[in-house]
């Protein structure tokens, strides 16, 4: 996968601001936060297909809030070398209706896959998935798959690179 690799501290690093800026939303908004990045193994966590691939999430995702009626109230939209990420704080809809809207999107989207769709009450709590998550590559659960490392980061770099080349035409 081409593009600029970046570091685990680095990682580590976004993660945190990334937790701080959600904290921040909480606190001001009271409400709901979507929080949507990309699903990608290995170094490179962004370029031109990954980001393609993230702006048809985006458009997937706003549509679906719009068909909610959800009201947006804020927006966090970030494009740096450790990945694409947008938060927003929404009200006008239950948090548990928005995880249904998010599984949804990633569920069949042909790209849905790759997105990560978060949905984080107004406590703060992080809404879970009623089902697991299939493995990009054999199809199992994806936790069990990550946490027994069934496969090597190069093989499901490929599985991105051929999901990205097959639904970026």
């Amino acid at each position: 996968m081409t593009g600029n690799e970046i570091t685990l501290s680095q990682m580590l690093s976004r993660r945190e601001m990334r937790a701080n800026t959600q904290q921040s939303f909480l606190t001001k908004y009271h409400s709901p936060l979507v929080s949507f990045t990309m699903n990608i193994p290995g170094p490179v966590k962004t370029n031109e297909s990954i980001r393609r691939a993230f702006d048809i999430g985006q458009i997937l995702l706003l549509e679906g809030l719009a068909r909610l009626n959800a009201e947006i109230l804020d927006c966090s939209e970030i494009h740096e070398d450790t990945g694409d990420e947008l938060l927003l704080a929404v009200r006008s809809v239950q948090p548990e209706i928005l995880k249904d809207m998010a599984v949804n999107i990633e569920s069949f989207s042909p790209l849905g896959r790759l997105f990560d769709i978060d949905i984080i009450d107004e406590h703060g709590r992080k809404l879970s998935r009623q089902e697991f998550r299939k493995c990009i590559i054999c199809g199992k659960q994806a936790q069990e798959c990550a946490r027994s490392r069934t496969h090597s980061v190069s093989e499901m770099q490929e599985a991105v690179t051929r999901l990205l080349s097959e639904n970026l035409r």
